[in-house]
Protein backbone atom coordinates (compact mmCIF):
# COMPACT_ATOMS: atom_id res chain seq x y z
CA UNK A 1 0.00 0.00 0.00
CA UNK A 2 1.51 3.13 -1.04
CA UNK A 3 2.22 6.48 0.99
CA UNK A 4 -0.58 8.01 -1.39
CA UNK A 5 -3.67 5.81 0.05
CA UNK A 6 -2.81 5.54 3.46
CA UNK A 7 -2.88 9.32 2.99
CA UNK A 8 -6.03 8.91 1.57
CA UNK A 9 -7.47 6.50 4.20
CA UNK A 10 -6.55 8.75 7.13
CA UNK A 11 -8.01 11.69 5.85
CA UNK A 12 -11.45 9.71 4.98
CA UNK A 13 -11.37 8.21 8.27
CA UNK A 14 -10.54 12.07 9.89
CA UNK A 15 -13.55 13.16 8.17
CA UNK A 16 -15.50 10.51 9.48
CA UNK A 17 -14.45 10.97 13.13
CA UNK A 18 -15.17 14.64 12.99
CA UNK A 19 -19.24 13.54 12.10
CA UNK A 20 -18.63 11.73 15.04
CA UNK A 21 -18.31 13.81 17.38
CA UNK A 22 -21.26 16.24 16.48
CA UNK A 23 -23.68 14.49 18.41
CA UNK A 24 -22.35 14.74 21.58
CA UNK A 25 -21.29 18.77 21.33
CA UNK A 26 -24.88 18.89 20.45
CA UNK A 27 -25.95 16.96 23.51
CA UNK A 28 -23.50 19.16 25.49
CA UNK A 29 -25.05 22.43 23.66
CA UNK A 30 -28.13 21.51 25.05
CA UNK A 31 -27.21 20.53 28.53
CA UNK A 32 -25.98 24.07 28.55
CA UNK A 33 -29.80 25.34 27.98
CA UNK A 34 -29.42 25.99 24.19
CA UNK A 35 -32.87 25.24 21.97
CA UNK A 36 -32.08 22.81 19.25
CA UNK A 37 -33.26 25.85 16.90
CA UNK A 38 -30.21 27.79 18.67
CA UNK A 39 -27.67 25.17 17.43
CA UNK A 40 -29.02 24.09 14.09
CA UNK A 41 -29.11 27.76 13.38
CA UNK A 42 -25.84 28.79 14.54
CA UNK A 43 -24.33 25.49 12.96
CA UNK A 44 -25.30 26.69 9.84
CA UNK A 45 -24.47 30.82 10.01
CA UNK A 46 -20.99 29.69 11.20
CA UNK A 47 -20.31 27.05 8.84
CA UNK A 48 -21.41 29.55 5.72
CA UNK A 49 -19.32 32.89 6.92
CA UNK A 50 -16.35 30.02 7.28
CA UNK A 51 -16.96 28.62 3.88
CA UNK A 52 -17.29 32.15 2.52
CA UNK A 53 -14.21 33.64 4.23
CA UNK A 54 -12.27 30.33 2.78
CA UNK A 55 -13.53 30.50 -0.15
CA UNK A 56 -12.27 34.49 -0.42
CA UNK A 57 -8.72 33.19 1.02
CA UNK A 58 -8.58 30.51 -2.03
CA UNK A 59 -9.72 33.35 -4.40
CA UNK A 60 -6.69 35.58 -2.85
CA UNK A 61 -4.13 32.77 -3.10
CA UNK A 62 -4.90 30.44 -6.25
CA UNK A 63 -7.36 33.56 -8.45
CA UNK A 64 -7.01 30.81 -11.67
CA UNK A 65 -9.69 29.00 -9.82
CA UNK A 66 -11.74 31.93 -10.24
CA UNK A 67 -11.65 30.48 -14.39
CA UNK A 68 -13.94 27.94 -13.40
CA UNK A 69 -16.55 30.03 -11.90
CA UNK A 70 -20.02 28.17 -11.00
CA UNK A 71 -22.60 29.34 -13.41
CA UNK A 72 -25.99 31.10 -12.29
CA UNK A 73 -28.26 27.94 -12.85
CA UNK A 74 -25.63 25.99 -11.03
CA UNK A 75 -25.57 27.65 -8.29
CA UNK A 76 -29.09 27.84 -8.17
CA UNK A 77 -29.31 23.95 -8.31
CA UNK A 78 -26.25 24.01 -5.58
CA UNK A 79 -28.75 26.22 -3.18
CA UNK A 80 -31.67 24.07 -3.55
CA UNK A 81 -30.12 20.58 -3.03
CA UNK A 82 -28.75 22.47 0.55
CA UNK A 83 -32.24 22.12 1.53
CA UNK A 84 -31.76 18.17 2.47
CA UNK A 85 -28.35 19.56 4.24
CA UNK A 86 -30.25 21.89 6.54
CA UNK A 87 -33.03 19.40 6.90
CA UNK A 88 -31.15 16.95 8.19
CA UNK A 89 -29.04 18.91 11.05
CA UNK A 90 -32.77 19.63 12.25
CA UNK A 91 -33.76 16.47 12.25
CA UNK A 92 -30.98 15.11 13.65
CA UNK A 93 -30.77 17.48 16.60
CA UNK A 94 -34.64 16.94 16.83
CA UNK A 95 -34.19 13.31 17.35
CA UNK A 96 -31.29 13.78 19.78
CA UNK A 97 -33.18 15.76 21.96
CA UNK A 98 -35.81 12.48 22.86
CA UNK A 99 -33.25 10.04 22.47
CA UNK A 100 -29.56 9.51 23.58
CA UNK A 101 -26.72 9.38 21.16
CA UNK A 102 -26.14 6.06 20.40
CA UNK A 103 -29.86 5.46 19.33
CA UNK A 104 -29.81 8.62 17.54
CA UNK A 105 -26.86 7.95 15.55
CA UNK A 106 -28.08 4.26 14.51
CA UNK A 107 -31.30 5.68 13.32
CA UNK A 108 -29.03 7.87 10.95
CA UNK A 109 -27.13 4.38 9.54
CA UNK A 110 -30.46 3.82 8.27
CA UNK A 111 -29.89 5.94 5.05
CA UNK A 112 -27.38 2.73 4.44
CA UNK A 113 -30.57 1.29 2.67
CA UNK A 114 -32.70 4.51 2.49
CA UNK A 115 -30.09 5.35 -0.59
CA UNK A 116 -30.58 2.15 -2.23
CA UNK A 117 -34.38 2.12 -2.03
CA UNK A 118 -34.07 5.87 -3.44
CA UNK A 119 -31.73 4.95 -5.98
CA UNK A 120 -34.06 1.84 -6.80
CA UNK A 121 -37.40 4.31 -7.49
CA UNK A 122 -34.93 7.48 -9.08
CA UNK A 123 -32.79 5.87 -11.54
CA UNK A 124 -34.54 2.32 -11.22
CA UNK A 125 -31.18 0.25 -10.00
CA UNK A 126 -32.22 -2.84 -8.80
CA UNK A 127 -30.59 -3.51 -5.34
CA UNK A 128 -27.50 -6.29 -5.66
CA UNK A 129 -27.72 -9.21 -3.62
CA UNK A 130 -24.85 -8.19 -1.70
CA UNK A 131 -27.02 -5.03 -1.07
CA UNK A 132 -30.40 -6.87 -0.08
CA UNK A 133 -28.27 -8.92 2.47
CA UNK A 134 -26.78 -5.90 3.81
CA UNK A 135 -29.97 -4.42 4.26
CA UNK A 136 -31.12 -7.32 5.96
CA UNK A 137 -28.13 -7.34 8.55
CA UNK A 138 -28.80 -3.19 8.96
CA UNK A 139 -32.76 -3.85 10.35
CA UNK A 140 -31.39 -6.61 12.09
CA UNK A 141 -28.36 -4.62 13.47
CA UNK A 142 -30.91 -1.94 14.41
CA UNK A 143 -33.26 -4.15 16.18
CA UNK A 144 -30.06 -4.60 18.42
CA UNK A 145 -28.62 -1.18 19.14
CA UNK A 146 -31.60 0.12 20.11
CA UNK A 147 -32.72 -2.59 22.31
CA UNK A 148 -36.28 -2.00 20.48
CA UNK A 149 -38.01 -5.03 21.71
CA UNK A 150 -36.26 -4.74 25.48
CA UNK A 151 -39.11 -4.69 27.85
CA UNK A 152 -36.32 -2.83 30.18
CA UNK A 153 -36.09 0.32 27.73
CA UNK A 154 -38.31 3.39 27.55
CA UNK A 155 -38.37 4.17 23.92
CA UNK A 156 -39.24 8.05 22.90
CA UNK A 157 -40.52 7.31 19.18
CA UNK A 158 -40.72 10.85 18.40
CA UNK A 159 -36.26 10.41 18.59
CA UNK A 160 -36.83 7.12 15.96
CA UNK A 161 -39.14 9.40 14.13
CA UNK A 162 -37.10 12.41 13.82
CA UNK A 163 -33.91 9.97 13.17
CA UNK A 164 -35.49 8.28 10.38
CA UNK A 165 -36.59 12.21 8.95
CA UNK A 166 -32.86 12.29 9.52
CA UNK A 167 -31.89 9.26 7.52
CA UNK A 168 -33.96 9.79 4.74
CA UNK A 169 -32.82 13.87 4.10
CA UNK A 170 -29.30 12.70 4.70
CA UNK A 171 -29.91 10.48 1.72
CA UNK A 172 -31.22 12.57 -0.31
CA UNK A 173 -28.27 15.30 0.38
CA UNK A 174 -25.23 11.94 -0.68
CA UNK A 175 -27.36 12.20 -4.41
CA UNK A 176 -27.19 15.88 -4.60
CA UNK A 177 -23.03 15.60 -3.50
CA UNK A 178 -22.51 13.61 -5.70
CA UNK A 179 -24.57 14.87 -9.02
CA UNK A 180 -25.33 18.00 -8.90
CA UNK A 181 -22.26 20.55 -10.87
CA UNK A 182 -19.74 18.26 -9.84
CA UNK A 183 -16.82 19.70 -12.10
CA UNK A 184 -16.38 22.63 -9.72
CA UNK A 185 -14.32 23.17 -7.03
CA UNK A 186 -15.22 21.48 -3.69
CA UNK A 187 -14.98 24.57 -1.75
CA UNK A 188 -17.15 26.52 -4.78
CA UNK A 189 -19.88 24.05 -4.34
CA UNK A 190 -19.80 23.49 -0.89
CA UNK A 191 -20.30 27.15 -0.05
CA UNK A 192 -23.63 27.06 -2.45
CA UNK A 193 -25.03 23.87 -0.93
CA UNK A 194 -24.57 25.43 2.77
CA UNK A 195 -26.25 29.08 1.44
CA UNK A 196 -29.08 26.59 0.35
CA UNK A 197 -28.88 25.18 4.25
CA UNK A 198 -28.92 28.18 5.89
CA UNK A 199 -31.88 29.62 4.53
CA UNK A 200 -33.85 26.63 4.99
CA UNK A 201 -33.27 26.19 8.61
CA UNK A 202 -34.08 29.75 9.41
CA UNK A 203 -37.07 29.44 7.46
CA UNK A 204 -37.83 26.49 9.94
CA UNK A 205 -36.78 27.86 13.14
CA UNK A 206 -37.04 31.50 12.59
CA UNK A 207 -40.26 31.94 14.50
CA UNK A 208 -38.28 30.14 17.65
CA UNK A 209 -35.36 32.04 17.46
CA UNK A 210 -37.57 35.42 17.23
CA UNK A 211 -38.67 34.22 20.41
CA UNK A 212 -35.61 32.34 22.05
CA UNK A 213 -32.30 33.59 20.84
CA UNK A 214 -28.55 33.97 22.71
CA UNK A 215 -25.90 35.31 20.66
CA UNK A 216 -23.54 33.29 22.84
CA UNK A 217 -24.51 30.38 21.16
CA UNK A 218 -22.72 31.36 17.93
CA UNK A 219 -19.08 31.18 19.58
CA UNK A 220 -19.68 28.99 22.24
CA UNK A 221 -21.07 26.07 20.13
CA UNK A 222 -21.52 27.31 16.96
CA UNK A 223 -17.99 27.60 15.82
CA UNK A 224 -17.01 23.86 16.90
CA UNK A 225 -19.90 22.54 15.78
CA UNK A 226 -19.91 23.98 12.44
CA UNK A 227 -16.37 23.27 11.81
CA UNK A 228 -16.38 19.49 12.69
CA UNK A 229 -20.09 18.96 11.20
CA UNK A 230 -20.15 21.42 8.09
CA UNK A 231 -16.95 22.45 6.70
CA UNK A 232 -14.38 19.55 7.96
CA UNK A 233 -16.07 16.35 6.85
CA UNK A 234 -17.22 17.40 3.27
CA UNK A 235 -13.57 19.13 2.49
CA UNK A 236 -11.72 15.91 3.85
CA UNK A 237 -14.12 13.56 2.31
CA UNK A 238 -13.66 15.13 -0.85
CA UNK A 239 -9.90 15.06 -0.47
CA UNK A 240 -9.94 11.60 -0.01
CA UNK A 241 -12.57 9.21 -1.30
CA UNK A 242 -10.96 10.07 -4.86
CA UNK A 243 -7.61 8.86 -3.66
CA UNK A 244 -8.96 5.62 -1.76
CA UNK A 245 -12.38 5.03 -4.38
CA UNK A 246 -16.06 4.73 -3.51
CA UNK A 247 -16.25 1.61 -1.66
CA UNK A 248 -13.21 1.93 0.59
CA UNK A 249 -14.33 5.13 1.25
CA UNK A 250 -17.96 4.46 2.40
CA UNK A 251 -16.77 1.84 4.87
CA UNK A 252 -14.48 4.29 6.22
CA UNK A 253 -16.91 7.28 6.29
CA UNK A 254 -18.72 4.19 8.66
CA UNK A 255 -16.29 5.15 11.53
CA UNK A 256 -18.99 7.83 12.48
CA UNK A 257 -20.96 5.56 14.00
CA UNK A 258 -18.25 3.60 16.49
CA UNK A 259 -16.48 6.94 17.45
CA UNK A 260 -20.47 8.40 18.39
CA UNK A 261 -20.79 5.77 20.08
CA UNK A 262 -17.88 5.26 21.94
CA UNK A 263 -17.61 9.36 22.39
CA UNK A 264 -21.43 9.35 24.00
CA UNK A 265 -20.06 6.82 26.05
CA UNK A 266 -16.83 9.07 27.71
CA UNK A 267 -18.53 12.23 27.35
CA UNK A 268 -22.06 11.69 28.42
CA UNK A 269 -21.85 8.48 30.66
CA UNK A 270 -24.26 6.70 28.17
CA UNK A 271 -24.47 2.86 29.06
CA UNK A 272 -24.44 0.30 25.82
CA UNK A 273 -24.68 -3.29 26.63
CA UNK A 274 -23.86 -6.04 25.11
CA UNK A 275 -27.04 -6.14 22.58
CA UNK A 276 -25.80 -2.79 21.25
CA UNK A 277 -22.38 -3.23 20.82
CA UNK A 278 -23.26 -6.69 18.32
CA UNK A 279 -26.06 -4.21 16.40
CA UNK A 280 -23.40 -1.61 16.16
CA UNK A 281 -20.66 -4.32 14.66
CA UNK A 282 -23.60 -5.91 12.04
CA UNK A 283 -24.60 -2.17 10.75
CA UNK A 284 -20.72 -1.97 9.99
CA UNK A 285 -20.58 -5.38 8.15
CA UNK A 286 -23.76 -4.36 6.27
CA UNK A 287 -21.54 -1.65 5.30
CA UNK A 288 -18.57 -3.58 3.94
CA UNK A 289 -21.10 -6.24 2.55
CA UNK A 290 -22.66 -3.49 0.69
CA UNK A 291 -19.49 -2.00 -0.47
CA UNK A 292 -17.36 -5.11 -0.90
CA UNK A 293 -17.95 -5.08 -4.86
CA UNK A 294 -15.99 -1.80 -5.03
CA UNK A 295 -13.28 -3.31 -3.86
CA UNK A 296 -12.37 -5.22 -6.02
CA UNK A 297 -9.49 -4.51 -8.55
CA UNK A 298 -10.29 -4.17 -12.23
CA UNK A 299 -9.45 -6.77 -14.62
CA UNK A 300 -6.88 -5.01 -17.36
CA UNK A 301 -8.06 -5.69 -20.91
Amino acid sequence: MNTKIIKGIFIVSMGAASYGVLAVMVKLGGQDGYSTGELTFSQSFIGLLLLLFFNMGRNVAKPQVEQRKIPVAQKWKLMLGGIPFGLTSSFYYLSLTYTSVSVCIVMLMQSVWIGSVIDFVINKNKPTPNKIIAIIIVLAGTILATNLFSSDIDIDWRGIFWGLMAALSYSVSLLVSNNVATGYPPLSRSLYIIAGSATVVTLIWGYSLFNQFDPSVLWKWGIPIALFGTVLPPLLFTKGIPVIGVGLGSILASIELPVSVTMARIVLGEQINISQVLGIILILLAVVIMNISYLKPSKSH
